[in-house]
């Protein structure tokens, strides 16, 4: 609520409504799979921001949603974060997911990387829907990987 002094002393309120957009959405979103990743390594801001080259304060407004981060922000953080480039990328609308004939028809998804029932599924989703489902295999793919490392 913001307070407004209108003339001869007299005090009203008004109400503003703030509707976030998809773009709002999806920053919020990416910053969040980006926190959780980080937060699953583990790796504190400071530890991260010396591994990648950016800054803890940029990337702090990112987890948090304020900035959204370009591709080259994405491609140094990425490796730190144990994801994939093209992952990250993916997530971010930068590159845009496998279409279903190609997912389906390419060697590297038709050597049993991704099930054809399972890019069919995918493919008759939004393209939200797709990152969303992408950004939790890839925490679920970290947290394995840490698993297997010994890390709990």
């Amino acid at each position: 609520m913001v307070r407004n002094k209108a003339k001869k002393g007299l005090t009203f309120a008004t109400w503003r409504i703030i509707i976030p957009t998809m773009e709002d959405i999806g920053k919020n979103e990416l910053g969040r799979i980006i926190k959780q990743q980080r937060v699953s390594i583990p790796l504190t801001l400071q530890e991260l921001s010396a591994k990648s080259g950016v800054s803890a304060s940029h990337l702090g407004r990112i987890e948090r949603g304020e900035r959204f981060p370009s591709a080259h922000i994405l491609q140094k953080i990425a490796g730190p974060l144990e994801l994939e480039e093209e992952e990250l990328l993916t997530l971010a609308g930068y590159l845009s997911p496998q279409p279903r004939k190609i997912a389906e028809e390419s060697p590297g998804y038709s050597g049993g990387r991704v099930d054809p029932y399972v890019a069919r599924m995918l493919a008759q989703e939004p393209v939200d829907v797709q990152r969303a489902v992408i950004g939790i295999l890839i925490i679920l793919k970290s947290m394995a990987k840490s698993m297997v490392k010994g890390n709990p």
